[in-house]
């Protein structure tokens, strides 16, 4: 579902134009930080916030994370075998990892998006696209066929 938001006014979103023209409501991690900041602060949680208590609070939460997948086996995109409840909840504890992840790298100093953007590029050097104009033959080809040395 893609959200109209050409008349944009609540705080801390963004509206992006998708590459069918269509708009989407976006929330920013400089947003997202914000708001675990004023929230650390408004409960005089900013000295239970170091780096190490923050990680291992993320790392419990990816455990929570890993329990509502567990005995599912493969799932498939768009969990659409999945019952409304159980998408909230993967909500949830996905949102959990994703909020400690925000505020490590804030309370770290380290800017995730800029972080994240540059991992990116490194990893589009190592691991580069396969060219579209090579007619490899060999265990990624239409009739999967490996090549061995006695070919």
């Amino acid at each position: 579902m893609t959200a109209t938001c050409t008349n944009l006014d609540k705080p801390g979103f963004v509206c992006v134009k998708m590459d069918m023209g269509e708009e989407k409501e976006v929330v920013s991690l400089g947003t997202l930080s914000k708001k675990m900041d004023d929230f650390a602060k408004a409960r005089d949680w900013e000295k239970y916030h170091s780096p190490r208590n923050l990680l291992l609070a993320m790392v419990g939460e990816v455990g929570e994370l890993s329990e509502i997948f567990q005995w599912r086996g493969e799932v498939e995109r768009g969990l659409p075998d999945w019952k409304e409840e159980d998408k909230v909840h993967l909500g949830e504890e996905l949102s959990d990892v994703l909020l400690y992840l925000v505020r490590l790298s804030d309370v770290c100093g380290v800017d995730l998006g800029k972080a994240a953007l540059r991992k990116l590029e490194l990893n589009a050097i190592k691991y580069p696209a396969p060219k579209q104009t090579d007619h490899c033959v060999g265990e990624h080809s239409s009739d999967n066929t490996k090549l061995t040395e006695d070919n």
